[in-house]
């Protein structure tokens, strides 16, 4: 099968070749599309290749922080946040983690076997919106909402989020390979004075979710009110709605002694 290359040069370029998404398969870091291509489970017609669509950079732009969709996971080690850093480290390996893309992480469909998107946890904690076109045009959203809605002929081009002090707590629970598979993860922020409590927590699912319950009533087990974990590949439901209060709880606790 042929397959035709498309290398936009810029992210308007970008948009305007990617459409409403009928027809392109998106190529980012490749740790994902690539074994789907290698299994059959995806054969592109028409490529989107970002790699020189200048969408790779994280940069602070006075109060708020914009990381590009291609920056790879290995940049955010540095991120200004450590509660976005210390996720980013914790993401599969050192090679999976310089190949990686913010935007393939945070936009890639849910797996038959186990879930994707680590990052949704501190980005919606940090309170952070996606800046994405494609069918109905450029659009921003919380990263709740796009994570929630339909993300199908959405093409992410950027990923930001406003500074101010804040603390913060951060809680997880990994099953041991080399690629560090997440059963749980949770992050939690809030301003300097406590108010504006954000808490999101990923890997229970096919996508990250705020955590609306716990924010209201700062109280860890409600966390089962928000969250419906699953089966998967790498820990049972069971197990999940066991140890996700705790770590809830503890990353609350890590916030009220910062």
């Amino acid at each position: 099968m042929t397959v035709e290359a498309l290398l936009p040069t810029s992210a308007d370029e970008a948009a305007s070749l990617y459409g409403d998404g009928a027809g392109v398969t998106v190529v980012g870091g490749g740790t994902i599309l690539l074994p789907e291509i290698a299994e059959g489970r995806e054969k592109p017609g028409r490529a989107l290749m970002l790699h020189r669509a200048g969408l790779d950079t994280l940069r602070v732009d006075g109060e708020r922080v914009v990381i590009g969709a291609m920056t790879p996971l290995a940049v955010l080690a540095d991120a200004p946040d450590e509660v976005l850093a210390s996720a980013a480290r914790n993401i599969g390996d050192g090679e999976i983690r310089r190949s990686a893309t913010v935007g393939g992480n945070i936009a890639a469909p849910a797996a038959a076997d186990s879930h994707r998107g680590d990052l949704g946890a501190p980005l919606i904690a940090l309170g952070a919106r996606v800046r994405s076109t494609g069918t109905g045009g450029e659009r921003m959203e919380p990263i709740e909402d796009y994570l929630a809605g339909d993300r199908a002929g959405r093409l992410v081009l950027e990923v930001e989020y406003d500074r101010f002090e804040r603390r913060f707590g951060a809680a997880g629970l990994r099953r041991r390979h080399a690629h560090s598979y997440s059963i749980a993860t949770v992050a939690v922020c809030a301003r300097a004075d406590g108010s504006d409590l954000r808490i999101g927590v990923s890997g229970i699912g096919p996508t990250a979710v705020r955590c609306r319950a716990v924010e209201q009533s700062r109280a860890a087990g409600d966390v089962l009110v928000d969250v419906d974990p699953v089966d998967d590949a790498v820990a049972s439901a069971a197990y999940r709605r066991t140890v996700l209060p705790k770590l809830v709880g503890d990353a609350l606790d890590q916030l009220e002694r910062r």
